[in-house]
């Protein structure tokens, strides 16, 4: 049994920011009024980090990059008859990795119609100018309603997993908090140093710059 570095922190930092940022979204979006300030901010925030996290999978630690996720069907297919592969247990097993893009392409579909929605009385995207208006209305249903439940029903599917996992004895939160695995056998770590922090948070702040620049275009 040897220890792996496997989540390296700006993975870890990413993914409970963005927990917490998409909680504060669902709780500012039910409440309204003033809270829709925060709405906007926390939005602008999701974007940032959904676009820092495209980037990151391909620039950073061994098993935070795309090309690690077991996606083909031959490895779904091993994995529901109880093939036992080591990267399973050291990064994303093939469940886990089509959850994750699917989360990662309903929140970025929720940012993208919520930048073009209008509640028609006192919020409205800051891009709804330049969508005509019957795209408008499209992206203001799917954003208040059908997307806003699907999001909260695959949130609410990944706690579950990670629920059930804890009860098989293979805990997932402990490894996005420290980062770290103990796995039996020797496998890849992730490259977690101060080189590739510094450059994850010039690529993090650059993401919030070109947000923030998109978001202007339509003042």
């Amino acid at each position: 049994m040897i220890t792996v570095r496997i989540w390296d922190l700006p993975t870890r930092l990413f993914h409970w920011f963005l927990a917490t940022s998409v909680v504060g979204l669902v709780i500012t979006g039910q409440l309204g009024g003033n809270a829709m300030v925060w709405h906007f901010r926390l939005g602008y925030a999701v974007f940032s980090l959904l676009a820092f996290r495209l980037v990151w999978g391909f620039v950073g630690g061994y098993w935070s990059r795309w090309v690690q996720l077991p996606l083909h069907p031959r490895h779904l297919m091993a994995y529901w008859r109880g093939h036992s592969d080591p990267g399973y247990l050291a990064g994303h097993n093939p469940m886990g990795s089509w959850s994750v893009l699917a989360l990662l392409a309903l929140l970025s579909l929720q940012v993208a119609t919520g930048l073009v929605s209008d509640d028609e009385i006192a919020n409205a995207g800051p891009l709804t100018s330049l969508v005509p208006g019957t795209w408008v209305s499209l992206a203001t249903h799917w954003h208040k309603h059908l997307g806003k439940l699907i999001l909260i029903a695959l949130v609410l599917t990944h706690l579950a997993a990670i629920v059930w996992y804890r009860f098989k004895s293979h805990a997932l939160l402990p490894a996005m908090l420290h980062g770290d695995k103990t796995l039996n056998g020797s496998l890849p770590a992730s490259r977690d140093d101060f080189a590739s922090r510094i450059w994850a948070l010039v690529l993090v702040l650059c993401c919030a710059a070109a947000v923030a620049w998109l978001v202007s275009q339509g003042s």
